[in-house]
């Protein structure tokens, strides 16, 4: 097993714990909900192995940032992995159902499935987890808590570039 670096970054929604394999970004903990995490014991701090993600999160939360580029390591299975491809895909500012994921991915009938690997994602955020909400519209749970889906959901829609057309 590779070696795990970690560092913290404060965001308008409270310290996210940043962790991967010093190339890759693996890990983003927000610090409070049912998903949150804290450092393992052996994980080593190093907070130059992640400065590329501080500043894209930086623009991000500054309205100026609409899509990420970073070296992404999420660990999960191959239907996980699947749902949180097609997660990249929803445009910012943008939200879609469960429902709607789960035909993307080929399995219409699997929006509880794609409920459970959305609630899974290591990488919120970079892997828009916050766009996805119910059938009705209703914000449904979150990893960071509903509070901050909505803070982020509006921050996107706050951000959005408008045109006169």
């Amino acid at each position: 097993m590779s070696v795990v670096y970690y560092s913290v970054y404060e965001s308008p929604v409270g310290s996210l714990l940043l962790a991967g394999d010093g190339m890759q970004l693996s890990l983003i903990s927000f610090p409070e909900g049912r998903a949150s995490r804290q450092p393992e014991p052996d994980w080593l701090r190093r907070n130059d192995a992640f400065k590329n993600v501080k500043i894209q999160l930086k623009a991000y939360f500054g309205g100026e940032l609409t899509e990420f580029d970073l070296p992404l390591a999420p660990q999960g299975t191959e239907f996980q992995l699947l749902v949180w491809n097609a997660l990249k895909t929803i445009p910012y500012g943008e939200t879609r159902s469960y429902g709607d994921i789960a035909a993307q991915v080929g399995r219409p009938d699997a929006s509880r499935a794609v409920g459970a690997a959305n609630g899974q994602n290591p990488i919120p955020i970079v892997i828009p987890c916050h766009r996805v909400i119910g059938r009705d519209g209703s914000l449904t749970g979150f990893g960071g808590g509903l509070a901050c889906k909505q803070h982020l959901l509006a921050l996107e829609q706050q951000s959005l570039p408008f045109s006169l057309s």
